[in-house]
């Protein structure tokens, strides 16, 4: 039986064999992606063999980036695998799988995580294979620390995806005033943001 430092590292090679498949598109420039999202428990599969079924995907996480939660029980994380060759991977889970959706290199010119939010929140998941479905999350926890880019986040990402109806204050005409109450009470007074 493998110990768990050493899964770890054969799923991280794994992943960095995996990785190489990824192109780049003008319009995600520095960020490369694969042509589908890819299953980060089939590349644990393949790493481990049969002890992949112990293994958590979520031990490979650097830092969550969002968490949001509904009252049915769903959730969905996004979250960064940083590899030792300095590729982050940005990736996410729902109770069903993990996925790889894109990867950037620490050290671009380029500040990757607040491009790839940028990317995300203005094709509502299009750019990386996945979509928005349902209305907005009644949980929200993040380590964005900026509020202002946030509330942009949200703003593009509802208006994109068609749910402004789910977070609308009322006949109110300030969508960015309706973000900015919701946020309020979906994030949780002690997981304030730190900065991103």
């Amino acid at each position: 039986m493998l110990g768990r430092r050493d899964q770890k590292v054969r799923v991280l090679q794994a992943l960095e064999r995996s990785i190489a498949q990824f192109r780049t598109r003008k319009e995600l420039w520095p960020l490369r992606v694969p042509s589908e999202p890819l299953s980060l428990d089939e590349i644990i599969r393949q790493a481990l063999g049969q002890e992949a079924g112990r293994f958590d995907p979520l031990v490979l996480r650097s830092r969550s980036l969002l968490h949001f939660a509904w009252d049915d029980g769903t959730t969905w994380e996004l979250w960064v695998i940083a590899l030792p060759n300095g590729i982050k991977l940005y990736c996410d889970s729902d109770p069903e799988e993990s996925r790889v959706l894109a990867s950037g290199r620490r050290d671009s010119e380029i500040e990757t995580d607040r491009l790839f939010l940028e990317l995300l929140a203005e094709s509502a998941g299009e750019h990386f294979g996945i979509a928005m479905s349902g209305g907005a999350p009644q949980r929200v926890r993040t380590s964005i620390g900026d509020r202002g880019m946030l509330t942009e986040f949200f703003v593009n990402l509802f208006e994109v995806a068609g749910v402004e109806d789910s977070v609308r204050e009322g006949a109110s005409s300030d969508f960015r005033g309706d973000v900015e109450a919701w946020l309020e009470r979906v994030l949780p007074r002690s997981g304030r943001p730190h900065s991103l």
